[in-house]
């Protein structure tokens, strides 16, 4: 069966423009493809970037960690910290009269060598001047206290009065406190009450009599 000269045309054009499309399509394949992997470089070079960033303040983070290591307190391993923790955060509510009515001990939280503690304050009752000032006294124990988590809301039968709850962060170590690890004398010296120097010791008793000498 012969083909007239429109009917060759139109086939021409037809596996042309299949042609185009195929192309077309894995041009756009291609490019989505380049996209893509520039997005990574610069996600990559971006990140490689923070990174010489943070190894660059290495030692500026060194020096405030050492700083902050030195203020928080050492408990021996296993030691129980619940008592003292709460009645620190009890002491300060106390002085400044907020009120708190429901809270509870967390699990201890171990992050490289430094432990925390949080207690979670689900209700508590103050003014705002009472909550700022109890606040204060908390952050005035420099990295110890964390407060986190701080939801306020005002009470509605009570003019002036908020309430909330938050969670409180305790941060310390564990180990030998350094009073215990000072070495001390396992044999200390006795002091006479007429020279004030060491006791001489004690001569052995063989049993005899002892004699004067004579002048």
């Amino acid at each position: 069966m012969s083909m007239n000269r429109r009917e060759k045309f139109l086939s021409v054009v037809t596996v042309f423009t299949i042609a185009f499309g195929l192309v077309g399509m894995q041009a756009r394949n291609r490019i989505d493809l380049i996209n893509g992997k520039s997005m990574q470089i610069r996600e990559l070079k971006d990140r490689i970037a923070f990174q010489k960033e943070l190894i660059a303040a290495k030692p500026d983070w060194a020096a405030r960690y050492d700083a902050v290591k030195d203020q928080m307190p050492v408990f021996e391993p296993g030691r129980p910290v619940d008592t003292y923790w709460l009645n620190k955060m009890d002491n300060a509510a106390n002085k400044n009269n907020v009120r708190i009515r429901n809270r509870q001990a967390k699990a201890e939280t171990v992050i490289s060598d430094v432990s925390e503690f949080p207690i979670e304050v689900r209700d508590w009752e103050a003014t705002l001047e009472s909550m700022l000032s109890f606040m204060i006294d908390l952050q005035s124990e420099g990295a110890m206290l964390d407060v986190r988590e701080l939801r306020v809301s005002p009470i509605a039968n009570r003019q002036g009065y908020l309430k909330g709850s938050f969670t409180l962060y305790c941060a310390y170590m564990r180990g030998a406190p350094i009073a215990e690890t000072t070495p001390t004398e396992p044999y200390p010296a006795t002091a006479t009450p007429e020279t004030g120097g060491e006791e001489p010791p004690a001569a052995p008793d063989d049993g005899g009599t002892t004699q004067e000498t004579a002048e």
